[in-house]
């Protein structure tokens, strides 16, 4: 059961990867360009696809899911990213394979903020509002809530994962709360999770100022 509650998190924590926000250290205006840093401003449709495995980890145990894929929309100055839908696949427990769902669709409120580091990221990511949930053997845990991660750009040395040269969010021990289930779902689980992010397209995304 444990575990169950586990991969619900996973499965809310991937789409929170995919809707984080770029928190500034220097609060810069933000715009979303395609192809280029320079581009033209991209205002339209957004998937976050995992890189590599999603992991959930409670006070109980630890989950993994293989595949993570979210769409969404997002404006050009980085507001109102909203996730329309979300599927979670390859999600495994010590009991065997977990369903994971998505739930109260669309989740909005989140955003893209500019705001790069030196030698770290370029912002922060945040994704509101989003509710998932987990079912095995009949037991189901529901986690709800927000989670923040960092960003970068395609060509940023300190992207998850530099082989692919798209813009990348990781979110690294995030929180998220239990929002329904029976006493066994622990009250919070920790995500970690890589996604890379492309327009409706295939466009390569950017954020700058």
């Amino acid at each position: 059961m444990p575990h169950i509650r586990k991969l619900a998190v996973m499965g809310a924590a991937s789409v929170s990867a995919f809707t984080l926000t770029m928190s500034p250290a220097s609060a810069a205006t933000t715009t979303i360009h395609s192809g280029s840093s320079t581009g033209p401003a991209y205002s339209g449709g957004v998937t976050a696809t995992n890189l590599g495995d999603i992991s959930v980890t409670t006070s109980l145990s630890n989950a993994t899911c293989t595949s993570a894929v979210q769409n969404g929309t997002i404006n050009s100055d980085g507001t109102d990213l909203t996730v329309t839908s979300a599927t979670f696949d390859g999600c495994t427990s010590s009991l065997g394979s977990v369903t994971v769902t998505a739930s109260n669709l669309p989740w909005t409120g989140g955003s893209v903020v500019y705001s790069p580091v030196s030698g770290g990221a370029d912002g922060t990511m945040t994704v509101g509002n989003f509710t998932v949930g987990a079912t095995v053997f009949g037991i189901s845990c529901v986690y709800s809530g927000s989670l923040t991660g960092n960003g970068y750009n395609p060509d940023n040395p300190a992207r998850p994962d530099t082989s692919l040269a798209q813009a990348q969010v990781q979110v690294s021990n995030g929180t998220v709360n239990k929002l329904s289930g029976s006493g066994l779902c622990p009250a919070t689980a920790t995500v970690n999770a890589a996604y890379q992010l492309v327009g409706s397209n295939g466009e390569q995304l950017w954020a700058s100022s």
